[in-house]
């Protein structure tokens, strides 16, 4: 294998791929990026065994060839190269030499043969989307998703794909987003997919908003495709939740706050709040927004502010973490809360977004302690 390709495309090549490389793994090759000389230039590819990615950059191949070297060495050392073009000459199936301006570096790999195999996903008859759409759908909603093991089905974003329209839904138990957009790509079925959000992550970071994406799917993967980057994912299998009955219809209490002030307020009663359950009191009634907190062993605190409430009187305890991420994924100034009552889910949307897309968020409540 012989090549020669800039230090850019290199670092660019090499940013791509390397956050798919595993800090800690038992399988050596794992630590490792595949390295391909082919035709249409160098192709970079790393995996963890549950998410791979692959990219082709522009280079001056000489000698056809493939094999693994270290992800973090070679990274560390193409940073900190001059801005002279970068020859790689392979010994073997397990040695490099690389050469930039008078700096030399060998660096010892593992055969090609020992990287695994990716998974088969077939792109022809699959959906295509632009990569904008999926931006603001992750963006809006991936935050949600379970961190705990108990329930391995919430760990995943719920993406639920149709002929004219797409939506992603994640939840934890306690709390909930769900944001729908018209699919303007195209797309020749439907498909109800657990998603992992390293994935989608991957997904957001590696696809311009410009670009539209191919999705493909197979049996227990997923793979997206745009230019010469592609990403597979292990899909998470079982049945997710009936969250739709979940989301209250018959709320009957309204409020449009300020999301700014409304934050800054949580942000405060937070610190004299517990740290294990984050419960503040919020008093709706009278055009204000009471906020209280009392916590035994450390102190209270109060604070208020002007809202548009419709309804009667209410009080309602509230995890104030939640609360605050929902906010700042909330894409408007303002944000309209429904309530119903103490013990019944509050639902948060945004007002006046002039965008096509929906976008809703559910908060559990906290039972109040007098």
């Amino acid at each position: 294998m012989k090549f020669t390709i800039t230090r850019e495309k290199l670092q660019e090549g090499l940013l791509a791929v390397v956050s798919s490389i595993p800090t800690k793994t038992t399988l050596p090759v794992l630590s490792n990026i595949l390295i391909e000389a082919t035709k249409e230039g160098i192709r970079l590819s790393g995996t963890d065994l549950d998410i791979a990615v692959s990219t082709t950059v522009p280079a001056e191949v000489d000698e056809e060839g493939a094999l693994t070297l270290p992800a973090k060495k070679l990274s560390e050392i193409a940073r900190e190269l001059p801005g002279s073009p970068v020859r790689v000459t392979s010994a073997g199936e397990q040695r490099a030499q690389l050469e930039c301006g008078k700096s030399k570096f060998r660096l010892l790999g593992l055969p090609r043969d020992e990287f695994p195999s990716f998974p088969v996903v077939r792109f022809d008859g699959s959906w295509k989307a632009p990569a904008k759409d999926l931006h603001k759908l992750i963006g809006h909603v991936s935050f949600a998703v379970s961190t705990e093991e108990s329930r391995p089905i919430l760990n995943g974003v719920l993406w639920e794909l149709r002929k004219d329209r797409m939506r992603m839904v994640a939840t934890n138990g306690h709390r909930l987003a769900r944001m729908e957009v018209p699919l303007s790509g195209t797309g020749t079925s439907q498909a109800d997919l657990i998603v992992p959000p390293k994935a989608l992550e991957q997904i957001r970071r590696l696809f311009a908003e410009d670009v539209e994406v191919e999705i493909g799917k197979s049996e227990n993967h997923l793979g997206f495709h745009s230019g010469g980057t592609q990403v597979f994912t292990r899909l998470i299998e079982g049945p997710y939740p009936n969250y739709e009955q979940v989301i209250p219809r018959e709320n009957d209490k309204f409020a449009t706050v300020d999301k700014v002030a409304m934050a800054a307020a949580l942000r405060r009663m937070s610190i004299v709040a517990s740290d294990q359950t984050h419960r503040i009191r919020l008093s709706f009634g009278g055009g204000m927004l009471k906020f209280s907190v009392q916590t035994p062993d450390l102190g209270e605190a109060q604070d208020e502010m002007a809202v548009t409430y419709e309804g009667d009187a209410l009080e309602i305890g509230f995890n104030a973490a939640y609360l605050l991420e929902l906010l700042k994924y909330m894409p408007t100034d303002e944000v309209r809360f429904t309530l119903k009552a103490p013990e019944r889910a509050a639902t948060a949307e945004p007002v006046g977004w002039d965008d096509p897309a929906s976008y809703t968020c559910l908060v559990m409540p906290l039972r109040l302690i007098d």
